[in-house]
């Protein structure tokens, strides 16, 4: 459960730095309330992934955490507009698909 967690306050976090990042600057940047929320979403992402590794095996939760690419992809499309083509459909299908087999078992 608490990899699941740390997954989407990672994926929250992803999007939240985004946000942030069309300011004029980089102190702005990072002065902005969406950044800081995201990386205060970072850190609580590695406090769960750090919960989690206390029941799983890093063999099945570090690659687990790979699902956020996928999900930060295609948010990445519809929220901002970021191209996504096959090659970017190719590379969540490879990563699913992955974790998929590492968590059979």
């Amino acid at each position: 459960m608490a990899l699941a967690f740390g997954i989407l306050a990672g994926i929250a976090g992803q999007i939240l730095l985004k946000q942030g990042a069309d300011a004029p600057d980089f102190l702005a940047q990072v002065l902005r309330p969406s950044t800081l929320c995201g990386l205060a979403l970072y850190g609580s992402a590695a406090f769960l992934y750090i919960i989690a590794l206390r029941k799983l095996p890093v063999s099945i939760a570090f690659p687990s955490v790979s699902l956020s690419y996928a999900i930060v992809a295609v948010l990445g499309h519809f929220l901002f507009g970021e191209p996504f083509g096959l090659k970017q459909i190719g590379g969540i299908v490879l990563i699913v698909g992955g974790v998929v087999l590492i968590n059979q078992g």
